[in-house]
């Protein structure tokens, strides 16, 4: 019995069954990206990850495929990939969670188990969906996210202006972090959502009010 398992891990896999498996593993990178884009892509969040997703999803995928004999060495591997540094810190913990949607569907067609995907998809679909409707219609979570990034030497000058800027044109403002990384200031606050609020305008008169300060706003 072991030596059945065994020379069944180790047959290469057919050419037809790594093209369907690929494909299958862009379709899902594609759905992921799509998800992304239509729940958080018109909110100006986070740092442009889901970019990788096209790529990421597939290459993944080719992964588990080559070394399938061994899953703890996918593993491995996978891990190993932590070199790569992203410059931009993640803004958002939504893009936690399509990351490890990514990898999760990856690893699933790349094992074969393409039904679970499925079902992954549709459970994040109607959960993403549900917490939509909730958001525009219950109070409690009216609550947003903003994230200011000010460069360090000009932040002491500006911190008094930002906070009466902010104070005044937008509700229910309140500070949740303040955290220095890469010689910027990041701030962190929460506040009460306004319905048509021109984000836009307000990002060009923080713009004008921080003058020749670099200032990166981050809405959610």
């Amino acid at each position: 019995m072991l030596e059945e398992l065994t020379s069944l891990l180790e047959a290469p896999l057919g050419a037809w069954e790594a093209i369907i498996r690929i494909g299958a593993a862009v379709l899902a990178s594609v759905i992921a990206y799509l998800l992304y884009q239509l729940f958080y892509g018109s909110r100006h969040i986070g740092a442009g990850v889901h970019r990788t997703f096209l790529i990421g999803g597939p290459a993944i995928t080719m992964i588990f495929l080559v070394i399938q004999t061994s899953i703890p060495l996918g593993l491995g591997l996978l891990g190993a990939l932590s070199f790569v540094r992203f410059r931009t810190p993640i803004k958002d913990p939504a893009e936690i969670g399509f990351l490890l949607l990514l990898i999760a569907s990856a690893i699933g067609v790349a094992t074969g188990n393409v039904i679970p995907v499925a079902i992954l998809f549709a459970a994040v679909f109607m959960t993403l969906g549900i917490h939509r409707l909730v958001s525009n219609r219950v109070t409690m979570f009216g609550r947003g996210h903003l994230m200011i990034s000010v460069d360090q030497p000009s932040f002491p000058p500006l911190e008094k202006k930002l906070t009466a800027f902010l104070e005044e044109r937008i509700h229910g403002l309140n500070l949740e972090t303040m955290s220095t990384l890469d010689d910027r200031v990041n701030l962190h606050y929460q506040y009460r959502r306004q319905s048509r609020f021109n984000w836009p305008a307000f990002t060009n008169e923080l713009n004008q009010l921080a003058g020749t300060a670099k200032v990166e706003v981050f809405v959610g």
